[in-house]
């Protein structure tokens, strides 16, 4: 080496560590190749003092490298003197180091050449030890991991619960029930807080099986999942009208007022949703006039829309209209179902309580036995009064 290590940093060998780091830091800052355009005499310069900081920058290897300078430094001075007093002529003598000057100069062979001399330190090795920070490294690797894991099973669940879900759409549109509800339930099962699934198997509990108590909850569910992007107030509102017919069918009127409030709040447009609270309202919660104010907004909002208003909601408002004691008005609206179903026995049965309500004995013999022929048990029996 044309150099130590000691001079490729241009520190003394006495340099504490840090006058040692400084150094380095220096020279790594203006030998880098990237400053000098990819110098080859600058990359090699910069690689030396990498290699110099690698062996003073740990104090054990900067121990043993002293080490091996000071043996260096004695070789090439033990080597000296002996060329010196070759060179002199004078016999061929060793002194050993610590040897007084005076007397007679110890007689040995002479020094040993280069390859005799050269040797190979043993540097012992050191043992592994498990710190800490190993630990922690090792637990933060196993935690990325198992994240990993669980995050792409979520990622293929909800991939197969919506081809599942999209399965059962088809079935749906198709009316095979069957199929449709076992899509759904495949669906649910990797996915329970699916809020389209939940609301599309609500849907057929209602209206294909009659399940009114496993609807409601379905309805229940998808309006308490988070669904993004959030579903449109009006789709919102029709799941809380449904929810609301499956809650008063469970006579649990309270909860399907409350229903189909919260629906008309988000909806005002939701025709049925005003005509199933008149109907809750009359029926079940006997408010005469608060149904028929919205039997009438349901009433407009259809005839808005070229769209007929269903017949028990026409017969539910006659009925209304006749417990106010507006007589002449439920005569016309239950006239009107007739119209839209000609001999309908309950509109029969309707149209001779209303005769009886105002006096008239005769005409609603003759309502009565209408609708006894049609088949209207209430009215068969109220027929058999009649003289």
């Amino acid at each position: 080496m044309s150099q130590n290590h000691y001079q490729v940093l241009g520190v003394p060998p006495t340099a504490p560590a840090a006058d040692i780091k400084r150094a380095y830091r220096r020279l790594a800052t203006e030998l880098h190749p990237d400053k000098h355009g990819g110098d080859r005499h600058y990359e090699e310069r910069f690689k030396a003092v990498a290699v110099a900081y690698g062996v003073l920058g740990d104090a054990d290897r900067r121990a043993q490298y002293d080490y091996q300078l000071q043996l260096a430094a004695r070789r090439a001075e033990e080597q000296r003197r002996a060329m010196a007093e070759a060179a002199m002529g004078g016999p061929s003598v060793y002194k050993m180091p610590g040897q007084p000057t005076t007397g007679p100069p110890l007689r040995t062979r002479p020094p040993a050449g280069a390859r005799e001399r050269h040797y190979q330190q043993r540097v012992p090795r050191q043992r592994v030890r498990f710190n800490k920070q190993d630990f922690w490294l090792v637990a933060g690797l196993t935690f990325l991991i198992f994240l990993f894991g669980i995050s792409a099973k979520i990622v293929m669940d909800r991939v197969q619960a919506n081809q599942y879900y999209d399965e059962a759409r088809a079935a749906f549109a198709k009316g095979q029930w069957g199929e449709a509800q076992r899509q759904l339930d495949q669906s649910l099962a990797l996915r329970e807080d699916h809020p389209a699934a939940l609301r599309l198997r609500g849907q057929l509990y209602q209206d294909i099986a009659h399940n009114l108590p496993a609807a409601r909850a379905d309805y229940e569910a998808a309006l308490l999942s988070e669904e993004s992007p959030p579903l449109p107030p009006a789709a919102t509102a029709r799941v809380l009208y449904r929810l609301g017919r499956c809650q008063a069918g469970l006579h649990q009127p309270a909860a399907a007022e409350l229903s189909y409030c919260r629906a008309l709040a988000l909806d005002t447009a939701l025709a049925e949703a005003y005509l199933a609270r008149g109907e809750n309202r009359l029926l079940d919660l006997r408010q005469p006039r608060p149904a028929l104010a919205d039997l009438r907004r349901g009433h407009a909002l259809l005839q808005r829309a070229g769209r007929s208003v269903p017949l028990p909601y026409l017969q539910i408002e006659g009925a209304a209209l006749a417990h106010l004691s507006r007589y002449s008005e439920a005569r016309a609206i239950y006239f009107q179902a007739l119209r839209l179903q000609a001999e309908d026995g309950r509109t029969l049965f309707l149209l001779g309580r209303l005769a009886q309500q105002t006096g008239d004995s005769a005409s609603a013999c003759e309502f009565f036995r209408r609708g006894a022929i049609a088949g209207y048990s209430y009215a068969e029996r109220a027929a058999e009064h009649c003289p």
